[in-house]
């Protein structure tokens, strides 16, 4: 029995969609079960609830073999709050009913001089760590920044503008989520491995921010520019939707971190490359959104 958290997410539906089609036995953990599809909803268990709540879990994982965790992306008071604080009773449970495997998201960021400086990706290196302390052999697939991250930048891309605090000149990887979902699903698939490490998802090239507003230019026929914000005002903004001080500061010390190189010591030649391109994703994602 694999567990799934965040099933109607991003990457959870991807890992979802993945394990069902090889006839895998799922248990998720979701908030609203009318958000699942019909055809899922029929396939599976639900446990309803949210995974930070230590009754919900424990109802969810006895019996588990695997686990797919993925804290939300909720606005919480600290990074640690968010990841660490949220994850206890999961760990808990995980380690009270002998769950033997873990796959978990995560960020880039581990054994590098921005580990414990990086704000956000502090706090979901040290959920995973979190994880790693029930004994089960542990996977955190630590990610660079989401080609989906654009979506939210619709209003604007439609105006022909793109906003960040990192330079534009910054070549990053990036990743889509359904190949992070895929990963996940192939090391759930396969449960040989055991130990416990960080493995990157990257997507197949390193793009600067330039790079990525000229490729929405081309495919949508749309003239964007990337414009770079102060990181002053990227916070202020951050604050303007809702998010404490310290949390938007998280943000601030992430992507300070990732304009440093954080994510570009990364090695490639032992990451899972996925297989989206941004040109592909935004063809097929960013496009459709765009003309709704």
């Amino acid at each position: 029995m694999i567990v799934v958290t965040t099933p109607t997410g991003n990457i959870g539906r991807h890992v979802v969609r993945h394990r069902l089609a090889a006839g895998e036995a799922l248990r998720l953990i979701v908030r609203d079960p009318s958000k699942l599809p019909h055809d899922v909803r029929e396939q599976v268990e639900v446990v309803e609830g949210s995974h930070g709540d230590a009754a919900v879990v424990d109802r969810a994982l006895r019996g588990a073999d695997a686990v797919f965790w993925l804290c939300p992306p909720t606005p919480s008071p600290t990074p640690a709050a968010a990841t660490v604080d949220f994850a206890r009773p999961g760990a808990e449970a995980m380690r009270r009913h002998g769950v033997r495997h873990i796959v978990a998201a995560t960020t880039l960021g581990r054994d590098t001089p921005w580990q414990e400086r990086a704000g956000n990706a502090t706090g979901s290196i040290q959920m995973v760590d979190l994880l790693r302390t029930t004994g089960a052999a542990v996977r955190g697939l630590a990610l660079p920044a989401f080609m989906e991250n654009a979506l939210r930048q619709a209003p604007a891309i439609r105006q022909g503008k793109m906003f960040g605090p990192i330079a534009p000149d910054k070549k990053l990887p990036h990743t889509a989520s359904r190949d992070t979902g895929a990963a996940a699903a192939g090391l759930l698939s396969d449960r040989s491995w055991s130990g416990q490490e960080d493995v990157p998802v990257l997507g197949p090239e390193e793009l600067s921010y330039t790079d990525l507003a000229a490729i929405i230019s081309e495919v949508t026929g749309r003239e964007v520019r990337y414009e770079r914000q102060t990181y002053e005002a990227y916070k202020e903004a951050a604050i303007g939707y809702g998010l404490t001080d310290a949390f938007a500061q998280g943000f601030v010390d992430m992507l300070r971190a990732k304009e440093e190189g954080m994510d570009n010591v990364a090695p490639r030649a032992t990451a899972i490359i996925g297989a989206t391109s941004f040109r592909q994703w935004v063809e097929e994602e960013l496009q459709p959104a765009l003309a709704d």
